[in-house]
């Protein structure tokens, strides 16, 4: 429990002073499209095929941090940064060294409580190798169509 609200208070910290590439619309678009996307994925992953779960199985609220202010903040860093005027190879080493932390940052999550939250059941590292870059191209194109409806 600890390594969640010290990750909390550092992303949300990080977030709050660099400076944005992105508006205020986009920002509160991103952190509710991640809290319903995340939940909508975790419901099946953790709560029916127990794959992971954050502190305990099942429903609880001790998660609810991570569910909504731990990971839209990331979204927002990760989309604040993106080259997305840059070629594709630049496109795609950003993508990689985002999946390397997170996958690095999982694995340190995974520590023993109070540090860790983080628990797999039949999940592995590996699947998340797999999903983390699917997942940030759906945040992607999820941006991109805000945008599109800005200027509509």
């Amino acid at each position: 429990m600890i390594g969640l609200i010290l990750s909390v208070i550092a992303i949300n910290t990080i977030v709050f002073f660099v400076k944005k590439n992105l508006t205020m619309n986009q920002m509160v678009h991103i952190w509710f499209f991640t809290i319903s996307f995340q939940l909508t994925f975790d419901i099946f992953i953790d709560l029916k095929y127990h794959g992971y779960w954050y502190i305990t199985k099942g429903i609880d609220w001790e998660a609810f941090p991570a569910y909504t202010i731990l990971v839209p903040p990331v979204n927002i860093l990760f989309l604040n940064w993106f080259p997305f005027k840059r070629s594709f190879m630049k496109k795609c080493l950003y993508l990689a060294i985002w999946v390397g932390v997170i996958l690095l940052y999982e694995s340190i999550v995974q520590l023993p409580p109070p540090w860790g939250y983080f628990e797999y059941g039949w999940w592995r590292l590996e699947y998340s190798a797999v999903f983390d870059p699917i997942l940030l191209l759906i945040l992607i194109g999820y941006y991109k169509w805000i945008q599109v409806i800005e200027k509509k």
